[in-house]
């Protein structure tokens, strides 16, 4: 399918810095029920919980009875020495020579009745492991399954799949020396087998594919992902998809006849001219009962503007985390490329620039009008995220959709009420709030829905225009939302995520690929 406009820029070279090659894992998932004991590889890693773990002479669980059994009473002893008592995030690894596996883990899940997230930090813990060891070949299977419904078993081994993939993953482009991963293969016992199980095992290697793709693009700096090299990116995967993807690239000509003067007005004082980004994702057979858009903050850098960031904790030499709402939806184009729902239209929208500093940047108390006719006095230049997206929302709403989630770094206000890893919800239909509800309590991802009080909307009147662009400190999470709203069609259903905390992981330097995996389920469970 043809592109109405292909970006021009070629990979940015400031710095001489190009990010190197690197292949994703490519391992092999296979469901499988065997016994365990004649499993023959690397690692054997057995998932506990804290049930399973107690035990008078001998265990009472029967697997691990039978695997003391083998190993002469050793996974008693070791367990009791190192105070292994199955808890979350607890491991203990035995080298064994002489048996089939090398080496036999034991992974603590904690209660239960624990949540896939606990899952998924099994196949990351067995990820370390198999790094660490050098494995090609690892087994997960679970102390006692027997009790679990079938349909959480599915998203166990899914979660599993995932936490290990994603923990075999590093983003080694920009290191001048990197090392291979060797797991080739990973046997997941226990969970069942057949088509379905399969069926599940390559939903999860699909995600996996399209979050690591999402952190790759927040992980690269601003001198490499430019607004021209994110359309560049977003075109590959079209282009890579072109059965059911197709991709639209405005330039900023365009985007004038559209009337988007928010979005330009941010663009405006950068050498790197904005690309206006959509992607459209149709199923095989072309019937789509119904159609959704995902709209992605895109600002590939955010300096503030001439409120530009400063001081202790402004962050500004993160800012390149700023288009995490972009990767989150190119990221879920590229899975439900590969995943090919039936019966849904999914239109993916980025209005991407930067927000930087020169003669012909935006001022505070500049009015912007934007493609709505809706006038905003700009108070504020660091509070540009939602000006881009004032007219990615107008345009997504101009394709006849039922449906729109938006996701955005947008305000500090929201990591000061949630914490660096819980997303903000902002919607006035309880409907599709309950609908992303449902899809991250399958993938594991955290957000919590607050509230959209319209008297808050006070703050945002201006004296000159139709509104400001920010309401100051109180609230503010609440008034972007309330702001974003002023963009939205009243007969389209909307909502809005605040992503500003879980998009990076302070503790590994590193992208999160947030978002990616809800989004995917959610377009699943909208999809026939």
């Amino acid at each position: 399918m043809g592109h109405s406009a292909t970006p021009a820029a070629a990979f940015a070279t400031l710095g001489l810095t190009k990010p190197a090659a690197v292949e994703i894992p490519q391992i092999i998932f296979t469901a499988k029920e065997m016994d365990f004991l004649e499993w023959k590889g690397d690692i054997l890693a057995v998932a506990v919980t804290e049930k399973d773990m107690k035990r008078d002479s001998n265990f009472e669980n029967s697997i691990l009875k039978r695997l003391d059994d083998k190993l002469g009473g050793l996974l008693a002893e070791a367990s009791k020495e190192e105070d292994f008592n199955g808890k979350v995030g607890q491991s203990t690894v035995l080298r064994l020579p002489g048996l089939g596996f090398k080496r036999l883990g034991l992974f603590g899940l904690g209660s239960p009745s624990s949540t896939v997230t606990a899952y998924r930090g099994i196949g990351e813990a067995v990820a370390g492991v198999a790094k660490a060891a050098q494995a090609s070949k690892a087994a997960i299977c679970l102390a006692s399954s027997d009790l679990m419904p079938k349909e959480f078993k599915l998203n166990s081994a899914s979660a599993i799949v995932s936490g290990t993939m994603l923990g075999m993953y590093e983003d080694i482009r920009f290191k001048s020396e990197s090392k291979k991963s060797l797991l080739k293969t990973v046997d997941v016992i226990g969970f069942g087998s057949g088509p379905e199980v399969d069926q599940k095992l390559k939903y999860a290697t699909s995600v996996c594919a399209g979050v690591i793709f999402g952190k790759e693009l927040v992980n690269a700096p601003a001198n490499v992902i430019t607004p021209g090299v994110l359309a560049e990116e977003a075109s590959k995967i079209a282009a890579l998809y072109s059965l059911v993807i197709s991709a639209t690239i405005l330039n900023e000509d365009q985007c004038k006849e559209l009337k988007m003067g928010s979005y330009l007005g941010v663009a405006a004082a950068s050498s790197n001219p904005p690309h206006f980004i959509h992607l459209c994702y149709r199923p095989p057979n072309g019937d789509v009962k119904r159609k959704l858009a995902i709209v992605g903050k895109g600002l590939t850098f955010d300096s503030g503007g001439y409120n530009i960031k400063t001081g202790p904790g402004c962050s500004i030499e993160l800012m390149k985390v700023d288009m995490g709402g972009a990767a989150a939806a190119f990221g879920a184009a590229k899975a439900l490329g590969q995943l090919k729902p039936s019966g849904v239209e999914v239109h993916f929208i980025v209005a991407s620039c930067e927000n930087m500093i020169s003669g012909t940047g935006m001022r505070p108390g500049d009015i912007v009008t934007a493609s709505n006719g809706k006038t905003i006095e700009v108070n504020n230049t660091d509070a540009e995220g939602r000006l881009t997206l004032a007219d990615a929302l107008v345009y997504a709403c101009s394709q006849g959709i039922e449906k729109v989630v938006d996701l955005a770094t947008l305000t500090g206000a929201c990591v000061v009420a949630l914490g660096p890893s819980i997303a903000g919800i902002f919607s006035p239909s309880d409907d599709l709030a309950k609908e992303i509800a449902t899809a991250s309590e399958v993938t594991g991802e955290k957000f919590w829905r607050m509230p959209l009080d319209e008297s808050y909307w006070e703050s945002m009147k201006s004296g000159v225009a139709d509104m400001v662009n920010t309401g100051g400190r109180q609230g503010g999470s609440i008034t972007a939302a309330l702001f974003l709203k002023q963009f939205v069609d009243e007969k389209v259903q909307w909502l809005h995520i605040d992503m500003a905390g879980p998009v990076w992981n302070e503790k590994k330097r590193a992208a999160t690929g947030f978002g990616v995996s809800t989004l995917v389920e959610w377009v699943l469970n909208n999809s026939s």
